[in-house]
């Protein structure tokens, strides 16, 4: 039980949330449409379809964008049991809370191990992509002073914003959403509406990727254009106790953040396809052109029309590295509440005025400036360094859809006011096949790979971000200091919000709204 904070309320949001253990500390002044921004813009079409849109045609040709489709769908299942979890556990730190109260500590320490320094190398590769739009935006020759001048600029830029409070926080996350949709549907409709070079069969056609062999096999390793597009929509959770009416407002807001962020991210990718000439696809696919995108910019919109979309690409990525720290900020400050890192008492302390763990978003803007030092002086250590990140991530996002699926199993019935009701198990079994579909894809060597570090760089990775939080956490024992928060408690809880609500009068068909 944390003590009383400054922003503790006597409204429902507050009463579920004592129900858990905790007293309020944040504002809760974040709506539907900041929660998906947040959300939106932590996943961000424009910098995934930009950053793969050349690779995984190279791989797989204009197919590869069904990846977009396939992912989307499993995806959407796993925000609908995300969905589920949050609306129960409506707690700041989203990965952490919902892997301890479904599972136990011990799960839910090494579980958000893996996904903090996720969350880091993604803010660090980010940060330091951004740096080449913003080189570009001012003329800048980008040498590896300025990319790394410019990725620290977006990292304290991102942190002043996320210091300033929820409200900042949100108000900038609409702003960041705007320039997403500006960025990524508007142009995609005037690529493919005017601009357009190529016809829609293009993308049943697979211009020879994969050479003499089957085509699956090819298909498959161009499954990136998709799996490194859908992640980012469990930031809506990761603020719960920031967000009013948290049990409701969350669970749309990740499944719009998937509904639209797939949307914009077809459209995007599918425009671009459409308006290279035929002579550029076959660079792009011969692996000639690596970064064709500016070039079709500039072809269908002039060089200054092109100066506006990197205004709006540089906006999404300034959301972008705000909403990874702000992520990241509050799952360590739901670690540290619960004692279960060194130096807790510092790294949850939440400021007074502005209502947000300052020193926890502190840490998730110097580790990865520090990162960014470290690829300035190693210049091709970059991709190595921050390879693991989407794998971390999507077996985070496993673990919890694993452990909802094992209390299901023991008689769990989700008692948020947002559920699935008896589709639920169905729905839990198909997202987490889908989930160990998706970790196989990432898993597997990238073609063209020929040292055994390039080729299993993913998981060597994941091996020793796992490998030493294991070693900590047997050694060190941090999750001893608190035992005495609750764990694994999903049908007591349940149990207890049914309870709560029989007793104000609730009707029992409100729980399914």
């Amino acid at each position: 039980m944390t003590p009383p904070g400054p922003h503790a309320g006597s409204t429902a949001d507050d009463a579920q949330l004592a129900a858990l253990g905790y007293t309020g500390q944040f504002e809760r002044s974040m709506g539907l449409w900041a929660n998906m921004a947040l959300g939106f813009t932590y996943l961000s079409p424009l910098v995934g379809v930009y950053s793969l849109f050349a690779y995984s045609l190279s791989i797989g040709g204009p197919p590869s964008i069904w990846w977009i489709v396939i992912v989307g769908v499993g995806q959407f299942l796993v925000s609908l049991v995300f969905g589920e979890v949050v609306s129960q556990y409506p707690l700041a730190g989203g990965i952490y809370p919902w892997t301890r109260r479904l599972w136990n500590r011990r799960y839910a320490w090494i579980v958000s191990w893996v996904y903090i320094w996720a969350i880091i190398v993604t803010v660090t590769a980010v940060a330091e992509f951004g740096g080449g739009f913003v080189a570009a935006l001012f003329g800048i020759t980008a040498t590896p002073g300025v990319a790394l001048a410019t990725a620290v600029g977006l990292l304290v830029l991102a942190f002043v914003i996320n210091y300033s409070g929820t409200r900042a926080l949100a108000r900038i996350a609409k702003v960041g959403l705007a320039a997403e949709l500006v960025g990524v549907i508007a142009l995609g409709l005037f690529l493919l509406l005017f601009r357009r070079e190529q016809s829609f069969s293009v993308f049943f056609d697979t211009l020879g990727a994969g050479g003499g062999d089957g085509y699956l096999g090819t298909f498959l390793a161009a499954s990136l254009s998709g799996l490194f597009l859908f992640y980012g929509f469990e930031a809506c959770g990761d603020v719960a106790e920031e967000v009013a009416d948290p049990t409701r407002r969350i669970p749309r807001a990740m499944m719009l953040t998937i509904l639209v962020g797939g949307v914009s991210g077809l459209m995007s990718y599918a425009g671009y396809v459409m308006a290279a000439p035929d002579a550029q696809l076959q660079a792009i696919m011969a692996g000639e052109d690596v970064d064709p995108i500016p070039a079709i910019l500039v072809s269908a919109l002039g060089t200054a029309g092109s100066k506006v979309f990197l205004v709006v690409a540089v906006t999404a990525f300034v959301s972008c590295v705000l909403s990874l720290q702000a992520a990241g900020s509050r799952l360590l400050y739901a670690f540290a509440r619960d004692r279960m890192l060194p130096a807790s008492g510092w790294l949850s302390h939440v400021s007074a005025r502005h209502a947000v763990p300052t020193n926890a978003l502190l840490v998730v803007c110097v580790v990865p400036v520090l990162i960014c030092l470290f690829v300035f002086w190693q210049p091709d250590s970059l991709a190595r360094v921050t390879a693991f990140a989407v794998l971390g991530i999507y077996i985070a996002f496993q673990a919890v859809v694993l452990a909802a699926l094992r209390q299901r199993l023991r008689g769990w019935r989700p008692a948020g006011l947002w559920n699935l009701g008896s589709a639920g198990l169905v729905v839990n079994v198909l997202a987490l096949a889908y989930g160990l579909f998706a970790i196989v894809l990432l898993v597997k060597p990238a073609p063209g790979t020929e040292t055994f570090l390039d080729r299993w760089i993913v998981a060597i990775g994941l091996a020793v971000v796992a490998g030493s939080g294991l070693l900590y956490l047997f050694l060190a024992r941090p999750d001893r200091h608190s035992a005495h928060i609750p764990e694994g408690d999903a049908r007591e809880v349940a149990a207890q919000l049914r309870q709560i609500r029989r007793d104000a009068g609730v009707p029992v068909r409100e729980e399914i709204r």
